[in-house]
């Protein structure tokens, strides 16, 4: 009821890493999103870099799947969903916090690209991963990794049903461009 829903715009870090719960066998995707202000300082006149935020991000289900399928590392994305923290002690015992985001929605940041959507039929559905020194955990469950030839979804499964040959066409953005959407 009192849940902190938020949206987040960033690109992001990690690959996504697919995850099982071991009592229930639900599918569990996490990855890692890095967001930074920017502003332009008039004085110097250029762009300069403001404060930074890194969220790990928890997906489950069919959620999971077309994350592991679209997204990949260095993607402009838009997260939406329940923010929280959670405490943790490391391997030396220092408490530690960290903020994470159970998604309810991701998609492709399109003031900075293009995309296309793809329906997807079946069943499947989405969640949260706490990782104490190595174990994974989703909602508290334990969870293990997904072996090779068992993931429901890659990144590009889908590249055969797009014509991209009108985004070929497309000049590659400058360093600058790039170093401004970053």
């Amino acid at each position: 009821m009192f849940d902190t829903y938020v949206t987040l715009v960033g690109n992001v870090l990690t690959a996504p890493e697919w995850r099982r719960t071991t009592k229930t066998n639900t599918l569990v995707a996490s990855f890692r999103v890095a967001s930074t202000a920017r502003r332009f300082d008039r004085d110097n006149d250029r762009w300069v870099d403001g404060n930074s935020l890194r969220v790990r991000v928890t997906c489950w289900r069919r959620l999971a799947e077309g994350i592991a399928s679209s997204v990949m590392t260095g993607d402009p994305v838009v997260v939406v969903g329940r923010l929280y923290t959670r405490d943790w002690s490391d391997g030396e015992g220092n408490n530690r916090t960290s903020y994470e985001v159970e998604a309810v929605a991701i998609g492709h940041d399109l003031s900075r690209g293009k995309a296309r959507f793809v329906r997807t039929r079946g069943a499947g559905a989405t969640s949260e991963l706490d990782d104490d020194e190595g174990a994974l955990r989703a909602r508290g469950e334990p969870t293990e990794e997904v072996a090779d030839d068992d993931v429901p979804a890659r990144y590009g499964d889908s590249a055969e049903l797009f014509d991209d040959s009108e985004l070929a066409d497309l000049p590659a953005p400058t360093p600058e461009e790039e170093s401004v959407s970053a």
